[in-house]
């Protein structure tokens, strides 16, 4: 779940933590959110490995279990957007849409649509220093790579000993394209609602033209994803022969390395005030095409009333993941130090656990770890969004074997390479193999698959968390709290996440947005954050399916109600420029 998205962050804690040599690593976390209590133990985990069995026309917990076990495998490779472990989860979501006689509605008569990805890596010469003192890449320094979704920088630097200038703060007063020319423009992060906010793609870019580089002091309160770019492969719409090949380059870095380059605290200086160092940088990101072609994949049940049959009742999911980590990790040393240290799953990094707090770790890695260490390198991915993607199929399944079609088209999307920024959901609303205009709402799922009270705040056996339903529909919002009292027992709706100006920013997180932009209605449904997001536990033993059932079974109920209504949802909320940046 990106778009501003923490990517795992890890660290090597020592013998101490997991009892074992200190090779073997723990993935941390991020602390709970003020308030919670630290769990004591982990939920019961379902075997390690399950056969698939064959599945029937109900959605039932047992068949999003024989799929899940196939899409969250190891042999998936963590399902990155790009390289071969997505490919063929593709595969397997269009057989399963071929089997069940969906219409492909794909390119080209197929249920493929193939986006042009491109992956970038940054080269490994890269190095930076401040009067030849050197910057640590992802601690003091990060070189940014051209995403267009957020930077849209030159993704190179070639700079020796080029004099330093303090430009001001992004999206407020700053300096002159004269006043930079030649010299790297030290930047204070911009003010957002009051408040200093990492997110720098949320102002403006500076137009500096003539700057060596534009370097934004804010990699101290950077999302571990940020500040995880230079180790990463990157993937990007954009085509190699399109990223400028003239202009300043875009540099994150720490609050001291620029007191370093300036001489000073940057909020203490005035635009256009000289730094008192030099800087020397050199880096590349290099793009290349795609190992395997990233799909989208796409399929259509075809409504039963004539008149109304060419709308599209959009549901949909993410087939892709975050592939593998750099280094293994000692699985059950991970899901104890996550369970005791983050139990209600937040995703900034944490500081050493307190000597009561590293007991209860150890006690609970010794309960897990029965058969030796478990050294796990592959993000598997089961919640996000394996757990969509299943429930995905079992709605389909289940509305393909019904008797009784739905009076609207029923349109199945499964996106691609939405962990690299909503890329595959970006290219299929800005090229639909459906006109744009006859898609009613798009239902989004993404990590349903722990709702768990231990493992989510405010979850429990029938919560759900709620985003944008009544954004641009207030119809589309009263359809679904309509349906949901007439349900027993009705599922608790969070909407709390759904607050204007939410920290978390998730209304612009995952791939309804990119039908949101574009004035269509749309609502996000999502169980919650937990212990093994984005980290290599996010594993199939660990899913709540019968929790997943009851999501699947209620966005089936609420698809199947605006395919049948007489009239199409009224649109009376604010658009927005499709290709400005979102805000919630």
């Amino acid at each position: 779940m990106p778009i501003n998205r923490s990517l795992a962050y890890t660290t090597a804690l020592t013998a101490l933590v997991c009892g074992c040599a200190p090779a073997a690593t723990v993935q941390q976390g991020a602390p709970a959110p003020a308030g919670t209590t630290q769990a004591q133990s982990a939920p019961a985990a379902l075997p390690l490995r399950f056969a698939a069995q064959p599945t029937v026309a109900q959605i039932t917990p047992r068949d999003l279990m024989s799929r899940l076990y196939t899409i969250a495998d190891d042999s998936m490779m963590g399902r990155q957007a790009g390289h071969r472990g997505n490919y063929m989860a593709t595969e397997y979501i269009a057989a399963e849409f071929r089997r069940m006689g969906l219409e492909p509605a794909g390119e080209n008569g197929t249920f493929f649509q193939t986006i042009p990805l491109y992956i970038t890596e940054l080269a490994e010469d890269a190095a930076f220093s401040v009067d030849g003192a050197p910057l640590r890449i992802g601690a003091d320094v990060v070189p940014l790579p051209h995403m267009e979704s957020r930077f849209t920088y030159v993704p190179r630097m070639q700079v020796q000993n080029a004099p330093v200038v303090f430009g001001g703060r992004l999206g407020g007063a700053m300096i002159t394209d004269a006043q930079a020319a030649g010299k790297v423009v030290v930047m204070l992060p911009p003010m957002v609602d009051g408040q200093v906010n990492y997110r720098v793609w949320l102002a403006p870019q500076p137009q500096l033209p003539s700057a060596a580089a534009i370097v934004v002091a804010s990699l101290d309160i950077s999302s571990q994803g940020l500040r995880n770019l230079p180790f990463t492969i990157s993937s990007g719409l954009i085509d190699p022969s399109s990223i400028p090949a003239q202009g300043p380059a875009g540099v994150l870095v720490s609050a001291e390395a620029a007191r370093r380059m300036l001489g000073a605290d940057p909020a203490t200086l005035q635009p256009g005030a000289a730094g008192r160092a030099r800087m020397s940088g050199r880096f590349n990101y290099a793009p290349r095409p795609a190992d395997a072609p990233a799909r989208n994949v796409i399929a259509v049940l075809r409504g039963s009333d004539p008149a109304v049959n060419g709308q599209y009742v959009g549901i949909s999911a993410h087939n892709d993941h975050e592939g593998f980590a750099e280094q293994p990790f000692d699985h059950d040393s991970t899901v104890a130090y996550n369970t005791v240290m983050r139990p209600q799953g937040a995703n900034d990094p944490v500081g050493t656990p307190t000597p009561a707090q590293l007991a209860r770790i150890r006690a609970l890695r010794d309960s897990l770890s029965r058969d030796g260490t478990r050294m796990d390198s592959v993000y598997n991915g089961a919640d996000d969004d394996g757990s969509g993607t299943v429930a995905l199929l079992e709605i389909a399944e289940a509305m393909a074997a019904s008797g009784t079609r739905p009076r609207r088209s029923i349109l199945f999307i499964s996106h691609t390479a939405e962990e690299a920024g909503l890329l595959g959901s970006q290219h299929f609303s800005d090229h639909p193999t459906v006109p744009r205009d006859s898609i009613v709402t798009v239902l989004n799922m993404d990590m349903v698959g722990h709702g768990r009270a231990e493992e989510v705040r405010g979850g429990g056996p029938y919560s759900i968390q709620m985003i944008g339903s009544r954004r641009l529909s207030t119809e589309l919002g009263g359809l679904i709290d309509a349906l949901n009292g007439r349900r027993t027992p009705p599922m608790q709706i969070d909407y709390s996440w759904d607050a204007t100006g939410h920290p978390a920013n998730r209304y612009c997180r995952s791939d309804h947005f990119m039908y949101a932009r574009y004035g269509i209605p749309i609502t996000y449904f999502s169980l919650g954050y937990h212990p093994h997001y984005h980290m290599v536990t996010d594993e199939a033993q660990y899913i709540d399916y019968d929790h997943t059932a009851r999501v699947a079974s209620f966005l089936h109920d609420i698809a199947a109600e605006v395919a049948n209504r007489p009239g199409r949802l009224v649109v009376d909320g604010p658009r927005q420029d499709p290709n400005a940046p979102c805000r919630q």
